[in-house]
């Protein structure tokens, strides 16, 4: 078998490095010939190689592809000058090439160059090359190789990686990535920030695992995303981490929610990521770019709610300027109070025959909406609280007082006198002249937040303009 001997062809390029075997059989030689030219023709990148004087020994596809020469008409060609490169130009891109030849070593690293090449229809592009040399089994340089792509393609492929590390790095905007099955693969620091994690804790997990209420809708966006139909502009999501979602008190018993503490407004849009190389268009998955705008949506939402009430207490006293009995004005404040606000409204007032040795006994003269528990005669309807009760509390205190049900929601509100499905109350008194006048109670159910500070304002300045009507009423004679 004859065997023969040639210098040992590495290549190192775009991550991949070849290696033909200087002393190998013919037939082993045979194959690593086409095993190697598939390799270079196979390469998403134009490539050439010299050899130490300079002539061309590869020429691959895409170098025909970008500049119109085929190999047969390129190997073997002494040097670039008067075909792939102007006459001008030759020495000078001749020298650039086998300058990693010449550095210690016999071979220098790998270098970057940019220079003019001629297309075989005599136009000019200008290409960005990555040189390397070629070692020999000596460690000698015995050639080069130019790994090369248009300029202008090369810097879109930089600004796209630049584009991608400055999102995923300090960039203003919250970025997270997720894959084809909805799971983190990438997050910056702000996007971790704004779901209570860290980058590190989110690669590779669900969002249901950091997101309680409202990842449905997430879940939802990102579906359509994948299959094409992304949301044509911003989109605004409240949600509830689960960390939020999921608290309890030192006795285990879960802790409400508010609103204003728990959910998160996050504003942003949602991006289809597919791979350039793939054949047919496969999603990668979505890049979700947003922004926490928690603090100035709660703010506008407080203003627009405010502006609302506001709204509907001049309503009502506009109305009630129109009636002659003081109650039937009480019973007008009571309803315009009530939309937007709670699902129940009570009024009760202090019995005429009080027991200063007693809790007050409060009888029931309003209600709103009308169809409640207790059909009310033009008296009023006896209601006896149970000890402890928020309303009485609220009476002898002089005090808003707010709660909320237990476990057993049902049975709590039957045990208070409440219509059922109530879980959050308050109840604020009536005062006027310095006299505690009775009770005040607005009513939500489970579908509603606890009742907060701002609640409590606005349901106090209810409670002054019922408490006149109802002083008015008594000191006219009536009930």
């Amino acid at each position: 078998m004859v065997r023969r001997t040639r210098p040992a062809l590495i290549l190192l390029c775009w991550g991949y490095q070849v290696t033909t075997p200087s002393d190998i059989t013919s037939a082993h030689d045979i194959r690593d010939d086409h095993l190697l030219a598939a390799l270079l023709d196979g390469m998403d990148a134009a490539l050439f190689a010299v050899d130490g004087g300079g002539r061309i020994t590869h020429w691959n596809r895409q170098a025909e592809r970008l500049l119109g020469w085929t190999a047969e008409q390129a190997v073997g060609r002494k040097g670039l000058g008067g075909w792939a490169v102007r006459d001008a130009d030759a020495a000078d891109v001749n020298d650039r090439l086998l300058r990693v030849l010449r550095a210690p070593g016999g071979g220098g690293p790998r270098q970057v160059q940019e220079f003019p090449l001629l297309r075989r229809d005599g136009g000019r592009v200008l290409v960005r090359a990555q040189v390397t040399a070629v070692r020999g089994p000596d460690g000698r340089g015995t050639g080069a190789y130019c790994a090369f792509s248009e300029v202008h393609a090369q810097l879109d492929l930089e600004r796209n990686l630049a584009l991608s590390e400055a999102l995923l790095t300090d960039a203003a905007w919250a970025v997270l990535v997720v894959d084809a099955d909805l799971r983190t693969v990438a997050a910056n620091d702000r996007a971790a920030r704004s779901l209570d994690a860290t980058p590190v804790d989110m690669l590779g997990e669900p969002l249901g695992e950091f997101i309680g209420a409202g990842i449905e809708e997430l879940e939802g966006a990102l579906e359509h995303t994948l299959a094409g139909q992304a949301p044509d502009g911003p989109v605004e999501m409240w949600l509830t981490l689960r960390e939020d979602d999921c608290r309890e008190d030192e006795y285990g018993l879960p802790v409400p929610r508010d609103v204003e503490g728990g959910e998160r407004c996050l504003l942003g849009g949602f991006l289809r990521l597919g791979s350039p190389l793939a054949a047919q268009a496969a999603p990668l998955g979505v890049a979700w770019v947003f922004q926490d705008v928690t603090r100035t949506r709660r703010a506008a939402r407080r203003v627009a709610r405010r502006a609302f009430r506001d709204g509907q207490l001049g309503r009502a006293a506009r109305a009630a300027a129109e009636c002659a009995d003081p109650m039937e004005a009480a019973r007008l404040h009571l309803h315009y109070a009530l939309p937007g606000f709670a699902e129940h409204a009570l009024l009760d007032v202090v019995g005429t025959q009080r027991d200063p040795a007693r809790a007050p006994a409060l009888v029931r003269i309003a209600q709103s909406p009308e169809a409640d528990a207790y059909p009310l005669s033009p008296e009023g309807v006896a209601v006896r609280y149970g000890a402890g009760h928020p309303a009485p509390q609220a009476v002898e205190r002089g005090v808003p007082v707010r709660v909320s049900g237990a476990s057993d929601t049902a049975a709590w509100a039957a045990e208070q006198r409440w219509p059922e499905g109530t879980e959050h109350a308050l109840c604020v008194p009536l005062r006027s002249r310095g006299r505690g006048l009775g009770a005040l109670t607005f009513l939500r159910g489970a579908g509603r937040r606890p009742f907060d500070r701002a609640d409590t304002a606005f349901a106090e300045d209810v409670a002054l303009r019922l408490a006149a009507c109802v002083d008015l009423a008594r000191a006219t004679g009536g009930s």
